[in-house]
């Protein structure tokens, strides 16, 4: 097992890391951006590093800066969270030449996975069913419109590289499809250092479901149930939970068998979260690999009393999948998420500024997950989710009443929020029904 981890992210997931590394007896490396300085978090870890200014291009996303502390430090592995770096197979390669474990998939999963079109042909080849979609864009508007046409309008116009929903804009004719692909190229090409795009055929109000993988250095899989993400706004999740409403365990099972026989037979490793999207009728279909630990793991860490992170920090050591999960695994009661962003809940902007009051409710089956205190700036250099909201009950019915009960609870001062967003759609006819959709929010917005 390693002596001592460098945490390679900030706010929840780094101190969610921080307290699995703890738990493990293990030391840690926090590192931190100098707007970071002050974080709750940083007196916790064995030692903190700054790695320099706000701005993620100089802190948290500098690969220099962070191996340098792994080497100062002389940790022996780099948990690198989610966003920032932990899907830059580059840096992965990078901590793993300087004598460190990549606390992740291999870079050569990262590779694979990370451009969304050949993944997607690497998983077709493997007999994964998927929406209609196209390979790269040309650049060549005609050649571009008639690949849109061979699709079916409406088509969602896609980053290769990338992920988080960002640069996904949805075109239903000719004259949209131009915007479009312009629109998404500039925010791909600013956001990921990448302007390929490709098209998928854009479904009416799919379920957006996705299943958490766990793997061994052996080639040995297994799949802890899904997680139904299909409340989003402009393609972000804002509430996730499992298992997910109105949906045959039967033909979850299924779908969840199909692609851990899939991902064994490729030999993936470690942690990894599959997405699909179910439409009525047309079951599930592949949309991407996430070669990462998931905002939303703890969901399925409160449905089947599993420690993800502690998984994946074993996992990466070379431990085997037998050790690390007693098998057979079962589902326990239901559990919801919700994401609490610092951002207008009208307009959605972001609402940075210094959380005067910050208060969450302490109870049984409640969960939360942050990185800041009560007078803790949320700058505008970062996402600005202020904290994971996460309960747990014994069905779902009681779980969205302890959901609603402790986000009435919830004091924040000092910043605009979207609390009052997230009470809406659960009091909404259509989700406490389990009516969820990726229209969702939309719809409940727009009523």
């Amino acid at each position: 097992m390693f002596h001592k981890v460098l945490i390679a992210n900030r706010a929840a997931i780094a101190a969610r890391v921080l307290r699995a590394l703890r738990s493990m007896g293990i030391r840690s490396v926090a590192v931190y951006s100098e707007a970071d300085a002050q974080l709750p978090y940083l007196a916790l870890a064995d030692e903190s590093y700054c790695i320099g200014p706000a701005e993620p291009g100089k802190s948290y996303l500098n690969q220099d800066a962070i191996l340098q502390v792994l080497r100062d430090s002389g940790a022996d592995a780099l948990h690198p969270g989610y966003g920032f770096l932990s899907e830059n197979a580059e840096f992965a390669r990078r901590v793993q030449a300087q004598g460190a474990v990549f606390i992740g998939p291999s870079p050569e999963w990262i590779d694979a996975m990370g451009h969304k079109t050949r993944a997607r042909e690497l998983m077709r080849q493997h007999g994964l069913r998927m929406a209609p979609s196209s390979g790269l864009l040309s650049g060549e508007p005609e050649q571009d419109r008639r690949m849109a046409q061979e699709i079916g309008y409406p088509v969602l116009v896609k980053p290769a590289t990338g992920g988080g929903g960002i640069g996904m804009m949805a075109a239903r004719n000719d004259e949209e499809l131009a915007k479009a692909v312009e629109q998404a190229g500039s925010l791909s090409r600013r956001s990921f250092g990448s302007a390929e795009l490709y098209l998928e055929r854009l479904l009416e109000k799919p379920r957006h479901i996705e299943f958490q993988i766990l793997a061994d250095r052996a080639g040995n899989v297994c799949h802890l149930f899904e997680r139904d993400c299909s409340v989003q706004r402009r393609h972000q999740k804002v509430i996730e939970e499992s298992p997910a409403p109105r949906l045959p365990r039967e033909m979850v099972a299924a779908a969840g068998d199909e692609i851990v026989g899939v991902l064994a037979k490729m030999r993936y490793d470690v942690i990894g979260t599959v997405e699909t999207l179910h439409a009525p009728g047309g079951g599930f279909q592949f949309l991407e690999t996430n070669t990462r630990l998931q905002v939303e793991h703890a969901v399925t860490e409160e449905i089947t009393g599993i420690d993800l992170v502690v998984a994946q920090i074993r996992l990466a050591a070379g431990e085997p999948l037998s050790a690390v999960i007693a098998q057979p695994v079962t589902v326990r009661g239901h559990a919801i998420e919700a994401r609490i962003y610092a951002e207008d809940p009208v307009r959605f902007f972001p609402s940075p500024g210094t959380l005067k009051v910050l208060e969450f409710p302490v109870g049984p089956g409640i969960r939360v997950e942050t990185g800041f205190a009560q007078g803790c700036a949320v700058t505008p250099y970062y996402d600005p989710m202020i904290a994971k909201l996460i309960v747990h009950a014994e069905t779902r019915a009681l779980a969205i009443e302890r959901l609603q009960q402790a986000l009435a609870a919830t004091r924040i001062e000092g910043v605009k929020h979207n609390i009052p967003f997230i009470q809406r759609v659960l009091q909404s006819d259509a989700f406490r029904s389990g009516d969820v959709h990726t229209g969702l929010a939309a719809q409940v917005l727009a009523a």
